[in-house]
This record gives C-alpha cells, structure tokens and sequence, in this order.
C-alpha cells in the first residue's frame, strides 16, 4: 500500500549522487537531495499560508530510500498542535499527545479540574476573611512585643547604672536595693514572656481555623503534582524509539543518565522522520532542518535558514536513533590544526602576545587536546599559573596574553576584572549597515537546549554591551569594528546577528549566520597594563580578510 507520506524525486532530480553517508545532525552542509526536499516544502508552505504571518518553527526533511528501492523523502515540523489541519502530508507524531480520547488530554482534563477547585477554594471570602485577620493580627503582635522589647532593653540598662551606684551603699542596703533590682529583672521578663505567649495563642486559635482551609488546599496540590507526574511518565513511556539496528529504546531509558527528560522531548522534526522511516522500513540517506515562519524576539531564527538538530532535546534520542548507520564525522572532531602556526608579536620574562589562528582552541576540550594552552605549556614548562590570560573562540582569530607566572596572571585577571583592558575586534558582516556607529546593548543567556547557542533574555540574560564604528562597504558586506564593553559568550556573534542589534551574521557564522571559508571575527587590537612595571602597552595584528 503507498505511503501517502513519501514524496518522490524526479529522475531530473535525481540526477545528483546518493550520500555515501548520513548527515551529522548537528554540524552540517545540506546535500543537494535535502536542499531540493526543503524547497519544494518551502514552496508548498508558501502557497498553502498565501502570505499569512506564520508562526515560525523548524520544520525537516528526510532522504529515503524506500522498500522498493525508490529514493524520495518525508516532511515533518518540531512540536504538536491541537486541530493541525494541513494540505501538506507531514509525518505523524511519535505519539500523539494531543488526540481526542487520549489518555493524556483525559488528563489534562482531570489537573484542570484540579487547578479549577483549587482557585474556587483559595477565593473563598471566609478564607480571604481569615488570611487578612492573620495578617492584621500578627502586625499588631510583632508591634507590642518590639515595644515590649524596647521596655525590657530601656529598664535594663537603666538598672546597670544603679548597680554601679550601689557600691556606695552600706551592706545592708546594697543587699536589699539588689534584691529588688534583681525581682525588677524577673519580673519584666515574666511579662516579655507572658506577652509573647498571649499573642502566640491567639496566633494559633487563628491558625487552627486557616489550617482547615489549608490542609484542603495543601492535599490537592499534593495530589496534582502526583497525578501529574504520573500523567508525565505515562506519557514518556509511549515514546519507544527505533534504530538502524532495529532495536527499541524508550525516552525514559534514553534520558536516564542525563535526569528526566524535558518537556516536548521526541517531538522534534527528526526524530519524527527517523521513527516513520524506521518504521515502514525506509533507508534514511540524509536530513536537513530549517526556520520557516515569524522569527521569534529571543532565538536567532532566520526563515528559509538551515539549522542543526536541538542538542537538548534531541541529541540524546538521535544518538540512539542513528546506531546502525554510517554517519559523517562531527567535523568539531575532525578537525587537525598541527598546520596552523602560533605568530609571536611580543615577548618578555612575565608575558607573551600571539595571534591565535582561526580554528585553534584557546583551551583543549574533552576531545581535543591540541590548543593555545597545551602548547604554550609545551614551549615555557616552567611557567606557573593557568598562562592563558583570557579566551576567544576557536574559529575567533587575533590576539591574546599568555602570561608565564601565576602572579602576572592574577594581576591581569584583575585589569580583566576592572576593566582597563581595551579590545578591539574586527568582523565582516553579511549586508550593509548604514549607521555608523553606535551601541547594542542585549542581555545573553545560553538557549538550554540549544548549547552553545546564546539567546537574548530580558529576564535571564547578563548584561551585555558592544560599541561599533563602521570601517566601510563592499559588496553589501560591511567591515565593522568592535568594542566590546562586557565579554559574554559569542556576544560580538549574536549582536550582530540579532533583528534587535545589527540584524547582520558575521561572515561564515555557521550558528547565527552561513557557513564560508571562515569566521570572519578578528581580535585585532588589545591595550593593557604590564603586570610588573606597570607601562601601558598596546598591540595590534590586521584581519586577513580585511
């Protein structure tokens, strides 16, 4: 029986060759074959919104090879929407959550009767009544018992000073002046203490009539975060995924040593065409994801852009879904740099300033040991200290301090920290930028599910600030000059690639951008104070590209 779900190529479409491997998920080049599936989803997304605003997603397609030999490819979008009527045949859910009669909306149905009894019962006048006459009441009570406390305070201290004046009293009179001082003690504790616990009881008879309200209240929200847990397991465990190796895995065994898995888990574009391929035995041959709908204010989603899988959500549940297929190499560990030459601008006793090439990380990583630290350690193994004064990323060429003592270090950290080191970088931006210098100021969070991806977040983000001063135009590229005022993150990247700062990716950025021959980001000036003799110094290395 067809599946009304794959999609032919033309044999003039086919005239491209067939991968030799499937696509790494997240870092790649879209082959050909997806590129054309992606247009002509674009093409029927276009024409079946007719110029609507559509509300952005990722939307993917999948080359396949079907079981009867024939290549074509499948369409799916991330997410699940409730009445998703559409001309465009996208592949089925894993599990559709949102169907009529599921077991899932039933109980949704159920938390929201809950949350409605529980509105009902936290607006009650008697509740309300009662939760104002506490408020009232233990206002009164913290007023008396600080007045009584100050009275306490006040009477001890003024019988401090007649204790000094009894030494000039006779024996007998010393005696009984101290015994009543010493009564007059007890007896304003007694009242301290008998006032505290007057209040305290008719805090508590109050109490013990809120608590009637309360323990209702308290027991139905005890057992809506039960239920829905329950409803979230329940959930999880129809989520069974499929490999090339025709073996199954559910979410919750998937997710296992990474902590429950989050919301929307296996909902993903991906995992949806995987599963449907797997699943009418289909031989997946290469994938490609892309924007497509309004951009959203905090993501950097560009429509018709390509984009990687989610790391988040989907990394997990594709590591288990691509085992039994040859894959390409994540290029991030494909990568040699033994041919990109560390150039020494200065050197002295306390410091070094290079020019890192671009591609070479500043730090080595759990799966990368050649970097800027490694063989600095290499070349000086007598330096104390971490000797790598501060980061760039590793496609960010330019300059850097490698100090050779840990207490150079410290002392450069601390100009770090102060802000009297100046840095200045050069970049290429796609397009052109009319004004000719000015601020962005966007606060940056790292998208939780989308590491190393930034977002900007008025609510979570740091502050982040960068100057700019346009340096001229070819092309309608730009060459522009940074300054950045705070060092978050792929800052410089995002400013530059977000609709609310210069609304232009910097040339061959591949998360924010295109990919080209390369970043086009150079940390081209930095100024400092020398961390024995104190003298400013400043360097600078011109971009390549520039």
């Amino acid at each position: 029986m067809p599946d009304q779900y794959f999609t032919s190529f033309s044999d003039l479409e086919l005239t491209e060759k067939l991968p030799e491997k499937f696509t790494f998920p997240f870092a790649y080049e879209p082959h050909p074959l997806a590129e054309t599936a992606s247009e002509h989803l674009q093409k029927s997304l276009s024409t079946f919104y007719n110029g609507k605003e559509l509300a952005g997603k990722m939307y993917g397609v999948l080359v396949v090879r079907n079981s009867v030999g024939k290549v074509g490819y499948l369409v799916a979008f991330s997410g699940q929407l409730e009445d998703y009527k559409h001309t465009i045949s996208f592949v089925p859910s894993v599990h559709n959550r949102l169907k009529v009669g599921d077991f899932f909306k039933k109980g949704e149905a159920l938390l929201q009767q809950i949350n409605q009894k529980l509105i009902k019962l936290e607006k009650q006048p008697a509740y309300l009544r009662l939760q104002k006459e506490m408020a009232l009441l233990k206002k009164k009570a913290a007023s008396e018992v600080e007045e009584k406390r100050a009275q306490k305070n006040a009477r001890k201290a003024n019988r401090k000073q007649k204790r000094v004046a009894l030494d000039s009293l006779s024996s007998s009179a010393y005696e009984e002046a101290k015994k009543q001082l010493d009564q007059e003690s007890i007896d304003i504790h007694f009242d301290y203490k008998k006032l505290n616990e007057a209040w305290n009881r008719k805090i508590g008879k109050l109490q013990s009539k809120l608590a009637q309200f309360e323990n209702e209240i308290e027991a139905l929200k005890k057992g809506r975060k039960q239920k829905s847990h329950s409803l979230q397991q329940q959930l999880f465990d129809q989520y069974q995924f499929f490999n090339a190796k025709g073996k199954t895995k559910s979410l919750v065994k998937i997710f296992e040593p990474l902590g429950p898995p989050p919301g929307g888990a296996g909902d993903c574009a991906a995992p949806k065409l995987l599963q449907h391929a797997y699943s009418n035995g289909y031989q997946p041959l290469a994938m490609a994801e892309f924007w497509w709908g309004k951009t959203p204010k905090s993501q950097l989603r560009k429509e018709g852009r390509y984009y990687p899988a989610c790391a988040g959500k989907c990394k997990p549940i594709l590591g288990h879904m691509l085992e039994g297929l040859t894959v390409e190499d994540d290029p991030m560990l494909n990568y040699n740099a033994d041919d990109n030459i560390i150039e020494t601008l200065f050197e002295d006793e306390e410091l070094l300033i290079i020019n890192k090439p671009a591609g070479l990380l500043s730090i080595p990583s759990k799966l990368i040991s050649d970097a800027v630290a490694s063989r600095m350690r290499v070349l000086f193994p007598d330096a104390t200290g971490p000797m790598v004064a501060h980061r760039l990323d590793k496609l960010t060429s330019g300059l850097m301090i490698i100090t050779k003592s840990l207490e150079a270090y410290k002392i450069i950290q601390q100009q770090f920290i102060n802000k009297t080191i100046q840095k200045e970088y050069v970049a290429l931006l796609e397009g052109k930028i009319t004004k000719e210098r000015g601020t962005i100021d966007l606060p940056l969070a790292v998208d939780e599910f989308n590491r190393p991806m930034q977002m900007v977040s008025i609510d979570k983000g740091k502050k982040s600030v960068t100057q700019y001063q346009v340096l001229g135009h070819s092309d309608n590229r730009t060459l522009i000059q940074f300054m950045p005022i705070t060092g978050r993150t792929h800052q410089l990247r995002v400013h530059s690639a977000h609709p609310a700062g210069l609304d232009a990716p910097i040339v061959g950025d591949t998360l924010y951008g295109k990919k080209d021959e390369r970043l086009m980001l150079h940390a081209a000036r930095i100024s400092f104070n020398h961390p024995i003799n104190g003298e400013r110094l400043t360097f600078y290395k011109e971009a390549v590209f520039s």
